[in-house]
């Protein structure tokens, strides 16, 4: 038996011995199966990769049910930077939370032996995760020669059709509105609705500069809205930082394909004409956020998630036609946008238990509660009678907590909790249909379009849109990609693809900055050193390396 199976197996022992129970403030022990209640108190320590600002403590209308019906508690604490820093600094301590959602570093606690296995724990005491898993359980296994699971994949739900376009290149309501609603399909378009709204608004009602177009390139935030739109644009799935063959499963680091030159060389020339916001690569995030909730920011490439605290300001203060819609915008007309292509269920990224857990059953029972019909619905929909209504069989929201979800959305958020869960377990996705018929998530095309305010109203009926996904090529125009996505695969910290995935990253944040703000008769030269760089860098051997991850991956989840 290996190390960390064994790990898991004296966890799950001593838990059975009861001699894994927590004491209480009083001394007392708290675990459920001694005591012949489940839903005695006990609360779990937990670390979420991703930031969640409105998080209250569980004190919120979904949290405060949960708890009545498990009895859990949680002690969490969420990434307000790059949560790499701060997961390095606990693998190192070795004083781990219970409860883990890591993202893409998990694999260094998984290294450490942090990371219970969870097979048997799933199988004796989760029957709601195994039912929402149900045959794409063997996906969780973690590697061809490691069949543990380690995590709940939480970030990939499970049947999810793509039904919300939350991302693409973005522009500000009253921008396409005075240009008259033009087509929006080539960055040619979009620059042409940019560059006529500053020529005619050089200022904003204040006398502040309108700023054509900004950029977050804030720590990650730069692959999100710098590089990651390159591949976009060239007709490339969102892979990462990798363009995988769909016939080889060869993974190429993209910014060495066809096309990404050209728009790196477009946001050159946006720069120079003073277009792109000068600051774009020394502004902070709350910096980028304060421009974008100013009103004076005329167009982003980012994820609705991105800039949402921002463009919440401006619903709050009634600044509807300064907030933004989503266009599928590609370098030219040669190349189809397939960003909505389904990545399938993909595992990965999710939930897992640590070493450090001091009852590992009622941490699974707690996560199977979450994985179940009532909390996945109370997760996404609330409390019924509170905020959403049952009327003919059919879950509705009413008119009132509609129009808080819409503008007051941080507030409605910390008070209820909704969503908030949803990263802690198992889950169904868009468009999965509930027994009553209902849908268990409210991204159903009636609702996502009621979450519309006026201003996306008109901009989507001047394109005959209903939502913003209409703008976009579906993605059943595309076959499902059987690897999933390249940014989910995980590849352990001690494989020297890893120590060149740095060294990539580093060479290409720095030069990629450069050479969007350089002078435009030096743009080509500066191209041809960062290949040559990236080559002398290793970057063939980083290539060769993750293209037997892909081809391992794809071989574990279709065999």
């Amino acid at each position: 038996m290996n190390k960390r199976k064994w790990m898991a197996a004296a966890a799950a022992a001593l838990t059975m011995g009861l001699l894994a129970g927590c004491g209480g403030p009083s001394g007392k022990e708290t675990d459920g199966a001694a005591e012949g209640d489940p839903t005695a108190p006990i609360s779990f320590s937990f670390f979420g990769a991703d930031p969640n600002p409105n998080w209250n403590n569980m004190q919120d209308a979904v949290g405060k049910a949960i708890t009545e019906k498990t009895g859990v508690t949680i002690n969490a604490e969420f990434a307000v930077a790059d949560p790499s820093q701060k997961l390095a600094l606990v693998v190192a301590s070795g004083e781990y939370p219970e409860l883990l959602s890591a993202k893409g570093d998990v694999d260094k606690f998984i290294e450490a032996g942090a990371m219970l296995d969870l097979t048997d724990l799933i199988d004796k005491y989760a029957p709601n995760i195994k039912k929402v898993y149900g045959d794409q359980l063997k996906r969780l296994r973690y590697s061809n020669e490691d069949q543990s699971i380690y995590v709940l994949p939480t970030y990939s739900a499970v049947g999810t059709k793509t039904l919300v376009a939350g991302a693409g290149f973005e522009l500000q309501h009253k921008a396409v509105k005075e240009a008259g609603y033009p087509e929006v399909k080539t960055l040619e378009d979009y620059e042409k609705v940019i560059r006529d709204y500053v020529a005619k608004h050089p200022t904003d009602e204040q006398g502040n500069p309108t700023i054509g177009m900004t950029l977050n390139a804030d720590d990650w935030h730069m692959s999100i809205t710098v590089t990651n739109p390159a591949a976009e644009v060239t007709g490339k799935s969102g892979d990462g930082e990798y363009y995988i063959d769909p016939k080889t499963y060869e993974a190429t680091y993209h910014y060495r394909t066809e096309g990404e030159k050209e728009y790196f060389k477009w946001l050159n020339r946006m720069y120079n004409d003073g277009l792109l916001d000068k600051d774009t690569f020394v502004q902070k995030n709350d910096q980028y956020l304060a421009k974008v909730s100013s009103g004076r920011v005329v167009g982003i490439v980012d994820a609705d998630w991105g800039y949402a605290e921002a463009e919440n300001s401006l619903k709050s203060a009634g600044k509807y036609e300064d907030t933004y819609g989503h266009y599928s915008v590609t370098l030219s007309d040669r190349y189809k946008d397939n960003r909505m292509q389904s990545t399938g269920f993909m595992s990965g990224w999710g939930v897992g238990i640590t070493t450090a857990c001091k009852d590992p059953v009622r941490a699974i029972k707690f996560l199977d509660y979450l994985a179940s019909d009532e909390a996945q619905i109370m997760n996404n929909w609330g409390i019924e009678g509170e905020q959403y209504q049952v009327e003919d069989g059919k879950r509705v929201v009413p008119a009132d907590v509609q129009d808080r979800i819409t503008n007051d959305n941080s507030a409605f958020s910390r008070e209820t909790g909704l969503g908030f869960y949803s990263l802690m377990s198992a889950r169904y996705g868009d468009g999965v249909q509930d027994p009553s018929g209902n849908y268990y998530t409210k991204n159903t095309p009636d609702l996502i379009s009621a979450n519309y305010s006026e201003a996306d109203k008109e901009t989507l009926a001047a394109y005959d849109a209903k939502t913003w996904m209409d703008l976009f090529p579906n993605e059943d125009e595309f076959p499902v990609k059987p690897w999933g996505a390249a940014w989910n695969i995980a590849v352990p910290s001690s494989d020297n693809v890893t120590l060149l995935t740095n060294q990539m990253k580093d060479i290409t944040w720095k030069r990629i900055p450069e050479m969007v703000v350089a002078k435009p008769e030096k743009f080509d030269g500066l191209w041809d050193a960062y290949q040559q760089e990236l080559i002398d860098g290793g970057v063939e051997k980083m290539e060769q390396g993750f293209t037997r991850y892909v081809q391992d991956l794809v071989k574990l989840w279709n065999n």
